[in-house]
C-alpha cells in the first residue's frame, strides 16, 4: 500500500512541476501536515526576498518511509535535485555512506551554537560535517505529579513507586513503546545505556550480548511479567500513540514518550492537564539515566550544482531567528542550544529547561549505512524476548549473529 501510495504521489509531484515551469536556483524537500507546509513556505519565501535566491519546495508526504524513498530515488541516480532536503536521523549514515551528503562547511563560532553531542554522533561522518539538526528529540520521562511529588531517579525506584500505589496487573502504571518498531529499539537502548550497555560497533564487529545489556533486557520483559506494572500488550500494539493514550486514559503514573506528547497534555480538555511533569529517563541504581537522540537534520546533496546556494538555505533555516520561531510558533525542539535559554521562547515553553537537559545528554542510534537491517534484526529478538518465547540471552545472542553478518556484508 505505502508503495502504491508513493508511486501516485510521485507522478502527482511530477505533473505539478511540469505545469508550473517554476524558475529556481535551488530545490527543497520537506515534508509534514499542512501547518508545517505552510511555515516552511514562510521561511523560505523569506529567504529568497533576503537572499535573490529562488528556492522550489517540493513537498513530500508525510509518511516518513514514503519521505526516505522519495530521497533514495534521485540521490542513487546522483540527480541534482533536491538540493537540499530533510532526513530522519536514522538515515544519516546510509546517505553519508553512499556519498550522497555534501559537507556543511561552517565556521568553529558557527558549529558551537548546536548541541555538541547531537552533531558529533549523528551530523558527522569520517570526521566531516555532513548535516545539522533543524529539530530534534529525545526519549522522556512523563510523571503524574499530583500523585508522585518527586520522579524516580532510578528505574527500581519507579517500579517500587509502583508497586506501593497498588499499580500492577490489570491497572498499569508504567507505559512505554515495546511493539516491534523502531520505538523498541530506542526504548531499548536507553535501558541498556542506563546500565552501562549499549550498541557497541567497532571494525567489523558488533557486541550486543552483553552482561549489561542482558540485565536491561530482563527488565524491560520484568516489568510485563514479574513486575506486572506494564501492561500485557506492551509488545503487541504499544506504539507512540498508543502509549500516550494510555497514559492520558489508564490513570498510570508513568509514561516514556517523545517531547510531542506534551503539547497534547497540556491542551484544554486532556485529563492530565496540569498534572503530568516530564524528567529525564531514570538509570539503574548508581548509574546515569539516557534518552535515544530522535529527530530531522537537514543535508545538502552532494550532486547539487548549486552548493553555494545550498549552503546559505542550510544557514538560513538552521539561524537563531527561524530556530526560535519553529520554537515559538510551531512548538518544535531546536536544534541549537542556544535557543533554549531565550527568554521568549521560555516563556511559550517553560518545559524547554527540562528538554535542554536530556538532549545535553542524548545518545544517537549507530551511524551506519546498515542501520535500517541492524534495526529490523533487533526488533524481532527484542520483542521476542518481551514475550517470553526466548530469554534475553538468547535473543542478544541470535541478534549478535545476525548483525555481524550484515556488517560483513558490508565490509566486502
Amino acid at each position: 500500500m505505502k508503495l502504491k501510495m508513493f508511486i501516485l504521489f510521485s507522478v502527482l509531484s511530477l505533473l505539478f512541476a511540469g505545469c508550473a515551469r517554476e524558475k529556481h536556483d535551488i530545490s527543497f524537500n520537506v515534508g509534514g501536515a499542512p501547518a508545517e507546509i505552510s511555515v516552511w513556505q514562510e521561511v523560505v519565501r523569506e529567504f529568497t526576498d533576503t537572499t535573490g535566491i529562488r528556492v522550489k519546495i517540493n513537498i513530500q508526504p508525510t509518511d516518513s518511509d514514503l519521505r526516505r524513498q522519495g530521497l533514495v530515488l534521485p540521490l542513487a541516480a546522483k540527480r541534482a535535485e533536491p538540493d537540499v532536503f530533510l532526513m530522519d536521523i536514522a538515515w544519516i549514515g546510509q546517505f553519508a555512506a553512499s556519498g550522497w551528503l555534501a559537507p556543511v562547511e561552517i565556521s568553529d563560532k558557527a558549529r558551537a551554537a548546536f548541541f555538541r553531542g547531537v552533531i558529533e554522533t549523528a551530523d558527522t561522518y569520517d570526521n566531516r560535517l555532513i548535516g545539522l539538526p533543524v529539530y530534534i528529540d529525545g526519549g522522556l520521562l512523563y510523571y503524574r505529579k499530583d500523585i508522585v511529588k518527586k520522579p524516580p531517579d532510578s528505574w527500581e525506584e519507579l517500579v517500587r513507586i509502583c508497586v506501593e500505589n497498588g499499580r500492577q496487573g490489570e491497572n498499569p502504571c508504567f507505559v512505554w513503546q515495546g511493539a516491534q518498531y523502531e520505538g523498541l529499539v530506542c526504548n531499548f537502548l536507553e535501558f541498556a545505556l542506563a546500565n552501562g550497555g549499549g550498541i557497541i560497533i567497532e571494525g567489523n564487529r558488533a557486541d550486543i550480548n552483553t552482561a549489561e545489556n542482558r540485565e536491561a533486557l530482563r527488565f524491560m520483559a520484568g516489568l510485563i511479567h514479574k513486575h506486572k506494572v506494564s501492561p500485557p500488550d506492551t509488545y503487541t500494539s504499544m506504539r507512540e500513540e498508543e502509549s500516550r493514550i494510555a497514559f492520558e486514559e489508564s490513570g498510570a503514573l508513568f509514561q516514556r514518550n517523545w517531547p510531542y506528547a506534551w503539547g497534547i497534555y497540556s491542551q484544554e480538555g486532556s485529563p492530565v492537564k496540569g498534572k503530568t511533569g516530564i524528567a529525564p529517563l531514570p538509570g539503574f541504581k548508581g548509574k546515569k539515566g539516557a534518552s535515544t537522540l530522535g529527530g530531522w537534520h537537514i543535508g545538502i546533496s552532494a550532486f547539487s550544482k548549486n552548493k553555494e546556494a545550498a549552503l546559505r538555505l542550510v544557514e538560513h533555516i538552521t539561524s537563531y531567528d527561524v530556530q526560535k520561531r519553529f520554537a515559538i510558533k510551531m512548538g518544535w525542539n531546536p536544534g541549537r542550544e542556544d535557543v533554549y535559554d531565550d527568554k521568549d521562547v521560555l516563556e511559550a515553553s517553560p518545559h524547554f529547561k527540562q528538554l535542554k537537559e536530556v538532549f545535553v545528554n542524548a545518545s544517537a542510534r549507530p551511524n551506519v549505512p546498515y542501520y535500517t537491517r541492524l534495526s529490523s534484526v533487533l526488533q524481532k529478538h527484542l520483542n521476542a524476548a518481551l514475550m517470553m518465547k526466548t530469554g534475553a540471552e538468547e535473543a542478544l545472542e541470535a541478534a549478535e549473529k545476525e548483525i555481524n553478518a550484515i556488517i560483513r556484508e558490508y565490509e566486502k
